[in-house]
């Protein structure tokens, strides 16, 4: 009985103190509500009181927040207390933690908790070695490695810190987080545990089943796999890979949008596209690009360069089909051509130049109602050309440099050798005018032909010879013979101001004088907790979560 009453005797003196203490600093005593067994030792732990449990746990309580422990150390005059065995501190419905050793100050509301450290709260379970726990500024932070499991996801990092009152962690150094749908590996990421929303800093690669995604700075929704990338952007999607200043993805569209510096390889077939915008639509294995859109295909070892206002590519990987619509242009090294609209079909090899078109082969100028170019597609290489109704050639006299060697007719068949075009037959209402010259380049006369059907055998650089079907009708005039007028035939029009010399000459002013789009956050980092708060606020609404995502993907 004395026993008891000495201890209670020890425990009223503290206690009486602590209300004149709490005063002084504000209530920001600790206090004991269960202390059980005390003794002290003033040798190993000078000032402090020792307290050890019987059949129930210690209990200490602190501004809202109660300790529970097997043995404490509780240094009174310094407002600290260090507990071992079991520990949990809970802090109303928002907070519990446990761990088998934590240091308390009470005086900054500041926790050092180890061994087996949890933490958790209703969304999410967090377990490292070490934590470090601010409950003023209401905050945790651990260095030693970390895991945290909520209902979507697992998330590692060996550095982390957890805001409480906006619920978002903070991942350093290793991020990694692992879905049954996806895995994410990131330098920096922050995690809204509430929505699931993710923000990354630094290299990252999230891959999915479908998918892989590379960018340095981003957003992605872990729910339902959507977000963009920012910076050094790259997504592995289907059978092509897209890279441009931002990209932006929805799994459940299978759909990806790209803007500015765009490139979109197709990793079968080895084609480009370059532009300033496109989209992807994995489902229908399509392409649509504009803005400076460019379709880039090997030929024979030679890049054939397409472009148009509008570009689309669609279809399975062997059957691709590629249209360019409006100021449509295309070039290679000895072949170059414009018209409103460009048709290729994989399948057929066949190339449609369509409305207005004009070719240009070496020095030969073509046009007709509409072109067709034709490649083997097991070669890859140039096979044959057609000009459909009014077919017309013109070259300039590469010899005298005054006159224009031309061939006319209904219809024109072209054959290409080792990529050259050495055969052109022109057939129905054939009509030559052509500059002749002997072995020595001197000239003999202008040769003016009427007949059924032509040949003409092309060299490197001019005509090497002509040939003539079906009762020719025709005349050599000597120089001075024939008008000028009449060295001309009917529908003749000369456009070597036009010709396409190389490819950058593929692209007009408008191309060329685009003004990029300005791509938020690539220069300077983005206000993540209120683009976090106005993403929520705007979730339910389909108008404003869509001009969120576009503003911020920009």
């Amino acid at each position: 009985m004395v026993i008891r009453l000495c201890f209670i005797l020890l425990l009223l003196i503290p206690l009486s103190g602590f209300s004149q203490e709490e005063e002084e600093t504000g209530g920001r005593q600790i206090n004991i509500v269960y202390g059980a067994n005390f003794t002290k030792d003033e040798v190993q732990f000078p000032g402090a009181s020792i307290f050890s449990k019987d059949n129930r746990q210690l209990q200490f309580e602190h501004q809202g927040a109660d300790l529970f422990c097997d043995a404490a150390i509780f240094y009174q005059q310094e407002n600290k207390l260090r507990a071992v065995g079991n520990i949990r501190l809970v802090q109303g419905d928002s907070l519990q933690m446990t761990s088998n050793r934590i240091d308390y100050d009470g005086n900054t509301k500041l926790a050092k908790a180890r061994e087996k450290v949890i933490l958790r709260n209703a969304s999410m379970t967090l377990m490292t070695d070490t934590l470090y726990l601010d409950r003023e500024a209401q905050e945790a932070y651990y260095n030693t490695s970390g895991t945290i499991i909520d209902s979507t996801n697992v998330l590692n990092s060996k550095i982390g810190k957890y805001f409480m009152a906006t619920k978002k962690y903070q991942f350093l150094d290793s991020v990694n987080i692992q879905n049954p749908e996806y895995t994410v590996d990131s330098k920096r990421l922050d995690y809204y545990t509430t929505s699931k929303n993710a923000y990354m800093y630094g290299p990252t690669t999230i891959i999915g089943k479908t998918y892989t995604f590379y960018f340095e700075r981003g957003f992605y929704d872990t729910n339902i796999e959507q977000g963009y990338g920012i910076k050094n952007t790259r997504i592995d999607y289907n059978n092509r890979i897209i890279e441009g200043d931002s990209v932006y993805f929805d799994k459940a569209s299978a759909f990806a949008s790209a803007t500015n510096n765009i490139k979109v390889t197709d990793t079968i077939n080895k084609g480009v596209v370059k532009a300033h915008y496109a989209e992807v639509f994995r489902q229908k294995d399509s392409v649509f690009a504009t803005k400076r859109a460019v379709a880039i295909n090997l030929v024979e070892q030679d890049s054939m360069y397409i472009h148009g206002d509008t570009l689309m590519i669609t279809g399975k990987p062997e059957e691709r089909i590629l249209r360019a619509f409006r100021n449509s242009k295309f070039y290679k090294t000895d072949l170059s051509g414009k018209c409103d609209s460009i048709h290729f079909a994989q399948q057929t090899g066949i190339t449609q130049l369509i409305k207005r078109p004009i070719l240009w082969n070496k020095q030969n100028q073509m046009t007709g109602d509409s072109i067709h170019l034709v490649s083997n597609m097991e070669t890859e290489k140039l096979d044959s050309l057609k000009v459909i109704n009014n077919a017309f050639v013109i070259a300039c006299d590469s010899i005298g440099m005054e006159g224009y060697n031309q061939a006319k007719g209904k219809d024109l068949f072209g054959k290409f050798e080792e990529n050259q075009l050495r055969t052109i037959d022109l057939v129905k209402n054939t009509e030559v005018i052509y500059y002749m010259y002997n072995d020595d380049d001197e000239f003999i006369g202008i040769n003016k032909t009427i007949c059924s059907a032509i040949r003409m055998k092309m060299g490197a650089d001019d005509i090497e010879e002509i040939t003539f079907f079906t009762n020719p009708d025709g005349t050599i005039f000597p120089d001075s013979e024939l008008p000028k007028n009449s060295r001309k035939l009917r529908g003749f029009i000369w456009r070597g101001d036009e010709r396409i010399n190389s490819k950058e000459e593929i692209f007009d002013e408008d191309d060329n004088n685009i003004e990029l789009v300005y791509i938020r956050g690539i220069e300077n980092p983005i206000d993540i907790d209120a683009e976090e708060e106005e993403r929520q606020k705007n979730e339910g609404d389909p108008v404003n979560a869509k001009a969120v995502r576009k503003r911020t993907s920009q």
